[in-house]
């Protein structure tokens, strides 16, 4: 996506404190676009002005997964040109069934797919009919693992909101990116310890012989924001997960 498509945008990012949605943050930025980060916690909010100190950002503390926090988001916003959300609770959701803890479960589904709704039906009135919304599920929808069972149909069911989403809300634009393996503080969760030997051993095995970056998928984010023709669309970003 070249910058000058993001000049003088106005971007919502909820999930924009760490991770994919921090790089996607940095690219909008330099690119000339106003940011507006959104997240949970107040802690990673502040280590995210700290990084970016650019007066083109500002952030907000609330949880996307209530939804009056969200009515009163959008009551407060006015002029955004896109809506992107990065965001997802993963902590506990990957175990076998046995050990499996519901409420684990449960805030993946709040956080991946309750969350993204309630963007969309408080924040699409928000938008212009050029604008763009844009979530991210993930590879395990595709190659999900033994513990990977929530992670897997919740990835699964944001595809699907996104293309009944893109028809409802049409013209406004909605896509949804599908990361493979990418090194981002999520795999703390998932791996533990064994973070950087899981890595590893995934790169060796990827056609492109590498783990994502996060930086790869705020490309991605890019270019579905800018690019007029794409709706309903998942677009992969797995370095080839898929073939393996």
């Amino acid at each position: 996506m070249a910058s000058a498509d993001m000049t003088n945008s106005r971007i919502l990012i909820v999930g924009g404190s760490s991770g994919m949605g921090l790089a996607l943050a940095k690219q909008a930025i330099a690119a000339g676009a106003e940011v507006i980060i959104v997240g949970r916690n107040e802690d990673k909010l502040r280590h995210a002005r700290a990084e970016l100190q650019s007066s083109a950002l500002s952030t907000v503390a609330l949880d996307i997964t209530q939804e009056a926090q969200v009515a009163d988001l959008f009551g407060r916003i006015e002029g955004l040109d896109h809506i992107v959300s990065t965001a997802a609770d993963i902590e506990g959701a990957y175990e076998l069934l046995p050990s499996l803890d519901l409420k684990a479960a449960q805030r993946v589904v709040e956080s991946k797919f309750y969350g993204p709704l309630l963007l969309a039906k408080y924040g699409a009135r928000k938008l212009a009919s050029t604008s763009s919304i844009t979530f991210t599920s993930g590879i395990a929808a595709y190659r999900p693992s033994a513990r990977g069972s929530v992670v897997a149909a919740v990835n699964a069911a944001l595809e699907g909101l996104v293309r009944a989403l893109a028809v409802e809300l049409a013209p406004i634009r909605v896509n949804v990116v599908s990361p493979g393996w990418v090194n981002t503080p999520i795999w703390t969760f998932v791996a533990g310890d064994k973070k950087d030997e899981t890595l590893d051993a995934m790169a060796k095995r990827l056609p492109v012989g590498r783990i994502g970056q996060p930086e790869d998928i705020a490309k991605a984010i890019g270019y579905l924001m800018g690019n007029g023709f794409t709706t309903g669309t998942t677009l992969h970003v797995e370095g080839g997960h898929r073939l393996i």
